[in-house]
Formats: structure tokens, sequence, C-alpha cells
């Protein structure tokens, strides 16, 4: 079994740098997720028995004094760091520039996603998942869908 300080890879590609012991996380560690967060946490044979999650950005997670998007504030984070746009340039996702979606398909906020093929895949466009229904069904209705750009006929003057 694995004992000292190491790395270890999962399947989902999230990466365990930190001491193990038995086998098992213990001691100081902290997992780094394929979209670029991090968990740095205290583990005790496996468990984390106190620890903080940081965003990709650089957002820690407080869940004492946790203030953004908290149905009052609806702004990005970058956003509050950096203040808003002029105005008439939207801001549509925390990452600025957002990333473009491929035609037909939505963000989803870890990768796009195919209605037609069911199929999410990470920004970098490998597999991550098959949707089922309850997650086709939200991804529709709440996730930002590529723009379809329309001609519209416009008379001369």
């Amino acid at each position: 079994r694995m004992e000292g300080y190491g790395y270890y890879t999962l399947p989902t590609g999230t990466e365990y740098r930190g001491s193990l012991w038995d086998g098992m996380f213990h001691g100081k560690g902290e997992l780094l997720l394929p979209t670029g967060g991090g968990y740095r946490a205290l583990w005790h044979r496996g468990v984390a028995t106190q620890g903080k999650y940081t965003f990709a950005d650089g957002l820690e997670y407080d869940e004492e004094k946790w203030r953004y998007c908290d149905g009052y504030d609806r702004r990005f984070y970058t956003e509050i760091r950096s203040g808003f746009k002029p105005p008439g340039i939207p801001q549509l996702t925390n990452l600025d520039p957002p990333k473009i979606i491929p035609e037909g398909c939505y963000d989803c906020g870890d990768g796009f996603y195919d209605p037609k093929t069911r199929v999410v895949v990470d920004y970098k466009r490998k597999f991550l998942r098959n949707a089922d229904d309850e997650e086709h069904e939200w991804i529709l209705r709440t996730c930002r869908k590529a723009w379809v750009i329309t001609t519209e006929h416009k008379p001369k003057p």
C-alpha cells in the first residue's frame, strides 16, 4: 500500500498530492481538479477533517462568510474583483472572454454538451460523460447555448 508523500491521479483526472498512509489520504494533501480548482485539506484515514476549496479563478469558498452569488448580488467574481464592463458590453460568464461554444451545443460549466449525442466533453473536447434525462433537461433549461445568428432583410432607404 502507498505510504509517505506522493501523487495519485484518479480516473476522473483529479490529482491528489500529499501524505498517504496505508493506501489512504492521511495528513496534509490537496485535490487538484481538471477544471483548475482545488481542495486543500487535512485528511484522517481518507476523510477530510478540515479543508478549503478554491475555484480556478482564485475565489475561495467560505461557508460562514459566503457572499458570492447569494441571490442579492449576482455579479461574477471577476466583476467583483475588476468592476463592471462599460454599458452595452455584456459579460456572459465568469471567464472573460467566454469559451466559444460549438454550434448546436451548450456550455454546462465543466465542458460542452451536444444535445443530439447527449455527450459532455471538457473544454479540450475530451469525453467526460453521457448525460441522463435529468441532466439533459437541466442543461437545455439553464445553460448558455451557442449563438444562433440570423440574418434579417433590411429594406433599402
